[in-house]
This record gives C-alpha cells, sequence and structure tokens, in this order.
C-alpha cells in the first residue's frame, strides 16, 4: 500500500456557553476542570463524536460526507466502528479469517477486520493485544491532544425537577444539582496526523479525508440537553511540506491558539479570570506570514463546509 498521507497539525478551538462539553464520572459529571480551576475535554470525548457519526449509516452526516468524497455504496461497508457498544468479540476475532498469532504484516493489512473498521485504522486499538502475539494497530494515524480552556471556568450547578413524580407518593421529581454547565470558556484541543504509523494499521489517505470531512459536524450535529451550545470556532489543518514534518508543531500550535485580552487578566499576577464572551479573546485569522513559507498549507476545516 502506497503511502500518500502527508503530515499534519490541526487545533480545534471549541466555544462552550451554558453547557458541559464533557462531564467527569469521577466527579459527578460535573464538567471536567483541574484544580487551577482550567477546563479540560478528553480527546476520547471528542472522538467518540466522529464515531457517532459514522456509526449512524443512515444518518445525513455520514451520507452527506460519503457524497461529497464520492464514497459509494459498497464503499460504505469500509467505514463500520470498532468501539461500539453490543459488539461481539468472537465475531470480530473470525473476521480476521485465520489465527492471526501466524498473521504477516500484509496478510493482516488485507484482512477484512483492516478494511471494516475505520476507527481502529485511523485512531488505532488493543483489541487484538489478547490475541496477537504482535499487538497489531495499537497506535492510530490520528492523536488527539487533551483539550484545555484558555482560562479558568466557572461551573453553574442547579436542581432538575421533572413534574410527574418519579418516586412512590412524589407528585414531583427532582434531581439536586444535577444540571452542572461551563458558563463560558474557549477550549484549545491539539492533534496530529503522523503518516509514520499507516502501514501498521491499514490507514489510507480516505481515511484522513473522512476524518476531516466530519470534524466541522461533531458538535453542532452531536448536541444534547446538557451539550446545547458548543461552538467549534476553528479546526485549523496544517499540511507539512514533507512526511517528516517542515516546522515545529508546537510553534504552529501556538501561533494558531487565541490570546486573552487585557481584561482577563488579574491586576498584579499572571492569573486570568474566567471569560464570559468570544470578545474576551484576540483570535488569529489565519497562519502568521513567519509560517506560511515552511508548511505546504493551512485550512480552517469550518471554512470547507
Amino acid at each position: 500500500m502506497k503511502n500518500e498521507i502527508k503530515r499534519a497539525t490541526g487545533l480545534l478551538v471549541i466555544e462552550v456557553v451554558n453547557s458541559n462539553p464533557n462531564g467527569d464520572p469521577d466527579r459527578e459529571s460535573d464538567p471536567r476542570q483541574r484544580p487551577t480551576g482550567i477546563g479540560e475535554i478528553s480527546p476520547v470525548s471528542f472522538k467518540r463524536k466522529l464515531r457517532d457519526l459514522v456509526e449512524d449509516a443512515e444518518g445525513q452526516v455520514f451520507n452527506a460526507v460519503c457524497d461529497k468524497l464520492k464514497i459509494d455504496k459498497d464503499k460504505k461497508a469500509n467505514y463500520k466502528i470498532l468501539e461500539s457498544r453490543g459488539r461481539n468479540r468472537d465475531e470480530i476475532i473470525a473476521e480476521m479469517g485465520k489465527d492471526i498469532k501466524k498473521f504477516n504484516h500484509e496478510e493482516f493489512i488485507n484482512s477484512k477486520f483492516v478494511k471494516k473498521y475505520w476507527d481502529a485504522r485511523i485512531f488505532g486499538n488493543t483489541f487484538l493485544e489478547k490475541e496477537a502475539d504482535k499487538g497489531y494497530i495499537k497506535t492510530g494515524v490520528a492523536q488527539f491532544v487533551m483539550g484545555t480552556s484558555i482560562a479558568p471556568v466557572q461551573i453553574i450547578r442547579h436542581t432538575n425537577t421533572n413534574k410527574p413524580g418519579v418516586q412512590e407518593g412524589k407528585n414531583q421529581g427532582m434531581a439536586p444539582l444535577a444540571y452542572r454547565i461551563v458558563e463560558h470558556g474557549v477550549y484549545c484541543m491539539p492533534f496530529y496526523i503522523n503518516p509514520s504509523n499507516a502501514h501498521k494499521s491499514g490507514c489510507t489517505t480516505e481515511d484522513i479525508e473522512m476524518l476531516k470531512a466530519l470534524i466541522p459536524y461533531s458538535y453542532d450535529h452531536t448536541r444534547s440537553a446538557i451539550r446545547p451550545d458548543v461552538r467549534l470556532r476553528h479546526a485549523w489543518y496544517v499540511e507539512h511540506k514533507n512526511p517528516l514534518g517542515s516546522c515545529a508543531d508546537y510553534k504552529l500550535i501556538e501561533a494558531l491558539i487565541p490570546k486573552p485580552k487585557e481584561k482577563l487578566k488579574v491586576e498584579n499576577n499572571d492569573d486570568l479570570k474566567s471569560s464570559s464572551s468570544w470578545d474576551d479573546y484576540d483570535v488569529p485569522s489565519s497562519l502568521p506570514d513567519e509560517f506560511v513559507s515552511k508548511v505546504e498549507s493551512c485550512v480552517d476545516l469550518i471554512e470547507t463546509i
């Protein structure tokens, strides 16, 4: 398989307004937050949204993206989701077609398992570690980083009520402090496309194009009652000039991260106050000129829809 995947550096800039972008099960589903007040969005949480869009094979997003990428009905069978509820491990192992302990690399890449599961090819997985001595597909091509808020976030907690009683003898149901939201926050989540892992997982350029096409819809089409207003403001995608990288990743990320304005800074120290609106930040609208000549391209995936 010829590897034509280009190395890329990405950055998601996410605005959260009166929503819980990622609940923490260890804290009764409070929005994830560090002791410093900085909010978090886990990479698992974001990848779940992409998986859900692909898994909904009859959904508008998946079919619209397939039309855009010219993926026909037969090829849609190559975009199943391994990390799905109710999966049958024995059936999945059977899709290997033989004892995978005896597989060589070429047989593995051409197996039904690899060709079927998009998320396994692109994100990697450890599903086969128990069965395979070689532990195929441990690391994927696309790696998302923990998203963190630029400034500390304020968490608001309210009690949910339900008019029909849920307990015997009660006329009204109540869930104390069950409604837990971030008042406002701007989060940044870097991600990276590493072509070095493509030959290990079977990832193709078509898989990367699917990822790029899905990202702009990740929050708009997966809204929920507790996450009604999460805005993907920018989805920067910077391609390098060569597979090894033509510019340091961290420099590209730092150049595209919004900067807090003076009004967010606490007087006489380096701390920041919580933001209240998008206008509290200076937001880059493009890659600075000093980096343009060092990369192949820089696009905002939000502008491609």
